[in-house]
């Protein structure tokens, strides 16, 4: 393989392309560069098909600190599991390609995206994104593609391609990430700050136009660098088998998928399968009329054909206009039951339920050093707002392992926490540290909007003040040819056996958060503009729901919830507020229970579900950094004595001398005729010289 190299301009950074230098027994292997940020794709498809019923996709994204200058913390000096990021940033090669694999193809295809550097300012996903595409062009695995990917930010009323991190952080108020093929767009993921259903379509069409570029330098490397494409068809299909099947089943799979009820559905329809596979392929009788049906029919190609039945039974309902599965239209939602402050030690709950799908949100509050430190390749920092959901094997009626999440329950928490942020006040206004978790209890649809309608809740009975309520909805699509229906608020089996999963959160002044996966090579911007216009009454009647039974944040925390009260101090004197070694703030958090946080500024954070406790920390956090004010009388201890005064503590860490004349306004031989350390004393501050030294009078107090 020769080398080859493709460059182009895209947006503010130039990309390339390059190939035939570097892994080469791959199938294909491009590294792909934007501006300093490099990554290295590589791809690998067996020739021959594995014995699985399933296509066997496997894309992993590998991040190494050595593309960041850094050596990796902890024990063990090698990178560990992947991080949330790199988890990410797998679904999002994923999702796009999956789709563009011909129908049929079954053999193992393993994408593996390796950062080998990293500018800061520059994201690696997209120019994994657009080396992922350039490494299956040039494979040969047969690949419906190329694809292209963009990023969009919105900034001052205008798009801009591939906005660096500080532009997305400082100015954008859209992070939006885009691909598809040259004619459709097929996947995009996004956060935003209010946007009007028109921006966002505007964005996607913007991303997608932008992108025509890889698209073209992709298809060019593929013409000079690319593999042969490999002999394949998808195996053709039985239509006598199919319409054996069809006999056997008559109507029962369409009746069957009239059953609203999701676990007596499934229990009919795994009925009629047996049934179906028994009658066709017999087990045991060794007569030749049973041989001849058992060589014409396996049990797998059978299946196959059952699901395709099921597949058309659901399709071409929906399309004819007739009711759905549980006997909804096309825009109705389905009904909603709300509970709020539902566990009684916690800091804010609620339990969201929408049809069968439920989901179990509860909120804890907690204070900065509860906030959570994220090890990035871009670099660290400090995380105040984590939502974790939860997908156990309960919730569908199914055993199974439980342990680590999963890239599924990863992905659905991070889309939730999108449409979330928008409405999480800043850390001035509401300084906690705020953790989420979301179990799903129940799930047939959409658990993620759940998520973000249950968080929304919680997070107002917990007192956190929301700017706003943020509500999600999942749209689906059915599409044959020309003729397509679009479905608010779908199924686990519409979702499963549609074409779209399309997800819309926000409020009402705007959409949040947007996230859109296509099964089929790609949709219109007409069918985006009806699924956005759908989703937004679906927002807005969830909504008037949520609002009936909690329409604002409460006005008071959980009882159980810890208070912080903040304060500034001079920034010179937090060190005699931590004193040697911590001894004086462990001293401080010991004796009153509370947790104290101390920044550069001098802004100090008391966190006690106490409120007596905070406020005798603040008092004795006042003393220690008070300044002596002369004039100003103290009730001192006396430390120490001297032939020539007394030594009188007068705040912590602060002694003044009272010499032996101003002790009594009678004359006083000797200071221990007097005093005795540890004698508690009435003082009055007469001078404090400029090295700091405090004079103080008890004879001062007596004349007053």
């Amino acid at each position: 393989m020769h080398k080859a190299v493709k460059t182009f301009q895209y947006g503010q950074h130039e990309v390339r392309l390059e190939t035939g230098a570097i892994a080469r027994q791959a199938d294909g292997a491009v590294i792909a560069s934007m501006g300093d940020t490099v990554v290295m794709v590589t791809v690998v498809g067996r020739r021959k098909r594995g014995h699985l019923d399933f296509f066997p996709l496997t894309v992993e994204y590998e991040e190494r600190t050595y593309a960041a200058g850094k050596i990796p913390g902890g024990f063990f000096k090698r990178e560990g599991r992947p991080s949330e990021n790199a988890v990410l940033t797998c679904r999002l090669i994923d999702r796009p390609i999956r789709p563009l694999f011909p129908k049929g193809y079954m053999n193992e295809v393993q994408v593996i995206a390796t950062v080998l550097s990293i500018d800061p300012q520059i994201n690696p996903d997209i120019p994994a994104l657009i080396g992922t595409s350039a490494a299956l062009e040039i494979s040969g695995i047969p690949f419906n593609g190329p694809i292209g990917a963009a990023r969009v930010g919105f900034i001052g009323g205008e798009y801009l391609l591939n906005p660096d991190t500080a532009q997305l952080e400082q100015h954008s108020s859209l992070n939006l990430v885009v691909a598809g093929t040259e004619t459709a767009v097929l996947m995009v993921e996004s956060e935003a700050d209010f946007l009007t259903e028109e921006q966002m379509l505007g964005a996607v069409m913007f991303g997608h136009e932008q992108s025509q570029a890889v698209i073209r330098a992709v298809r060019e490397l593929g013409e000079e660098a690319g593999k042969p494409r490999w002999q394949w068809q998808a195996p053709e299909r039985d239509q006598a088998l199919a319409e054996r099947v069809v006999g056997e089943a008559g109507d029962r799979i369409e009746q069957a998928y009239r059953i609203s009820d999701k676990s007596e559905r499934q229990e009919e329809l795994a009925g009629i399968r047996q049934s179906i596979v028994s009658a066709l392929c017999p087990q045991g009788d060794d007569s030749a009329e049973s041989a001849a049906t058992t060589d014409a029919a396996d049990a797998d190609a059978v299946a196959d054909e059952i699901k395709k039945m099921e597949k058309e039974a659901v399709r071409s309902r929906i399309l004819a206009g007739q009711p759905r599965i549980d006997g909804r239209d096309r825009d109705t939602v389905r009904p909603i039951h709300i509970e709020t402050g539902i566990l009684p030690r916690t800091h804010g709950s609620a339990n969201f339920t929408r049809g069968e799908t439920q989901a179990l949100v509860v909120v804890t509050l907690g204070t900065d050093r509860d906030s959570q430190v994220v090890d990035a390749l871009q670099g660290d920092y400090r995380d105040r707002f984590m939502l974790h959901y939860n997908f156990p094997p309960y919730c569908v009626g199914e055993t199974g392992r439980v342990g680590s999440p999963k890239r599924r329950e990863i992905g659905h928490g991070r889309l939730a926490k999108r449409a979330l942020k928008a409405v999480i006040p800043n850390q001035e206004k509401f300084p906690y540290t705020i953790r989420v978790v979301a179990e799903i209890t129940e799930s047939n649809g959409s658990s993620s909007m759940a998520t973000v309608c249950g968080t929304s809740l919680a997070l107002m009975d917990a007192g956190v003040e929301t700017t706003a309520p943020v509500a999600g909805v999942a749209m689906g699509l059915i599409k044959e040819g020309d003729q397509y229906a679009v479905l608010t608020d779908i199924l686990g089996d519409e979702d499963h056996l549609g074409d779209m999963d399309f997800k819309v959160a926000g409020t009402r002044d705007g959409i949040t958060a947007l996230q859109m996966d296509i099964k089929i090579s790609g949709i219109t911007r007409e069918i985006m503009q009806q699924a956005l216009a759908q989703a937004k009454q679906g927002r807005l009647h969830i909504l008037e729901q949520m609002a009936q039974v909690i329409a604002a944040p409460r006005e008071q925390m959980s009882e159980y919830a810890p208070r912080i009260v903040t304060i500034k101090i001079n920034p010179e004197k937090i060190r005699d507020v931590i004193g040697k070694g911590g001894a004086v703030i462990r001293a401080l958090s010991e004796e009153t229970g509370v947790n104290i946080d101390i920044e550069d500024d001098g802004t100090v954070k008391i966190a006690s579900t106490d409120n007596a406790a905070a406020q005798e920390a603040i008092r004795r956090i006042e003393q220690i950094t008070a300044e002596v004010e002369v004039d100003a009388v103290y009730h001192g201890k006396v430390v120490r004595l001297m032939d020539f005064g007394a030594f009188v503590n007068i705040l912590p860490g602060r002694d003044g001398l009272v010499h032996i004349s101003q002790i009594s306004r009678e004359r006083v031989n000797q200071v221990s005729d007097v005093l005795s350390e540890g004698d508690q004393v009435k003082v009055k501050v007469l001078e404090v010289d400029k090295q700091g030294r405090v004079r103080l009078s008890m004879k001062a107090v007596e004349s007053a």
